[in-house]
């Protein structure tokens, strides 16, 4: 008679935190600005951070840096409001414009002194180019694009979650033996928190102790990006993207009637942007514009990894595609299987209907 046993389950060996490391305490967040504006990523990191410092049952704290003039303990009430328990802030005239210099050896002198075992940083252009600096001067790891952040209460290591191979696999990685643990998040993926205004905290000064003339680089001028009639993916509340079922650039247009008669951006796959059917700004996805739209609505998208990681946290998505079994049907909100070529021009009619009996009601 033959005996049936149950597969035994493959366990994982609890892996130790080195005594030294268990020194580094708290959630940081970067606070990036520029012309007095703080960058929304940042708040959106401070909500993220605030539940992984309530996880791990440690403060919360923003890192402000900036010149003097520019009013940088406003935003250091700010990162309050925003979930911050405190905030270290480094006044000094030589970080009046971004430079990777004197952000990076004040960042890192923060860490030295005060030994956070977190440190979050936007994944913008600013916050790329600071956090590679940081996590080489400081020889820790540094995880990239994260889409996904939670902590491994075993050994109290930050679990960070991002696209590799190309955006077709997710994986996780854990910095074990490095402190602090680094990641950086592109701008919305994670959700704005809710502000606060009754939340206060202190504010820690830490000065800089670096000369103008220790720094390599100079700011000659500033010139703002002109983002007149630019696309502002990141920031619509409605988005109507195509892809690839469109089947050619002409048929693309019903996508634009669709985006004018919502009010909404134009958002695309990335063969269409290859195919230059619409410029690369409009790209949605793992190599384009993370969204959190309102609306999404997908039409011929199929919903690779690639392009679900830069859309799959809109409120509500709808999803058009003649393919029943297209992976975007698995996470959209409503599905409509069908020929988009006629499904969108048909929504585009009806939605013009709609909304000009509103009108005429209203």
């Amino acid at each position: 008679m033959s005996e049936v046993t149950e597969p035994r389950k493959p366990t994982r060996k609890k892996v130790e935190l080195d005594p030294k490391l268990a020194l580094y305490k708290g959630v940081w967040v970067f606070v990036e600005h520029e012309r007095g504006q703080v960058h929304p990523v940042s708040w959106e990191l401070m909500g993220e951070g605030r539940k992984l410092a309530d996880k791990l049952g440690v403060e919360l704290a923003g890192i402000v840096m900036g010149a003097p003039g520019e009013d940088v303990q406003k935003f250091c009430h700010q990162a309050m409001h925003y979930g911050a328990d405190l905030c270290y802030l480094i006044k000094d005239e030589v970080l009046k414009d971004y430079r990777n210099e004197p952000f990076t050896k004040g960042l890192t002198d923060l860490v030295n002194a005060w030994q956070p075992e977190i440190l979050l940083i936007g994944a913008t252009t600013l916050g790329r180019d600071l956090a590679g600096s940081v996590a080489t001067t400081l020889k820790t790891g540094l995880t990239a694009d994260c889409t996904e952040l939670a902590i491994d209460m075993d050994n109290r290591s930050l679990a960070a979650t991002r696209p590799t191979f190309g955006g077709s696999l997710l994986c996780t990685i854990v910095t074990l033996n490095y402190r602090p643990q680094m990641a950086t998040v592109r701008p919305r993926v994670m959700a704005m928190p809710p502000r606060d205004e009754s939340r206060t905290g202190k504010i820690v000064e830490h000065p800089l102790g670096m000369i103008e003339t220790a720094i390599i680089t100079k700011v000659l001028e500033y010139i703002p990006d002109n983002v007149q009639g630019k696309p502002q993916l990141a920031f619509a509340d409605i988005i109507v993207s195509g892809g690839r079922g469109m089947k050619k650039q002409e048929n693309f247009q019903r996508i634009w009637d669709l985006a004018k008669v919502l009010g909404a951006e134009v958002g695309a796959t990335r063969p269409v942007v290859q195919a230059g059917w619409v410029e690369a700004d409009r790209q949605v996805g793992q190599s384009g514009k993370t969204v959190r739209p309102k609306l999404y609505i997908a039409a011929g998208i199929s919903g690779a990894i690639q392009h679900r990681v830069g859309m799959e946290d809109s409120d509500v998505i709808i999803a058009i595609n003649s393919d029943p079994n297209a992976p975007i049907f698995d996470f959209a909100t409503y599905g409509i299987v069908g020929n988009a070529m006629v499904i969108v021009p048909a929504l585009t009619d009806a939605f013009r209907q709609h909304l000009s009996t509103s009108r005429m009601a209203g």
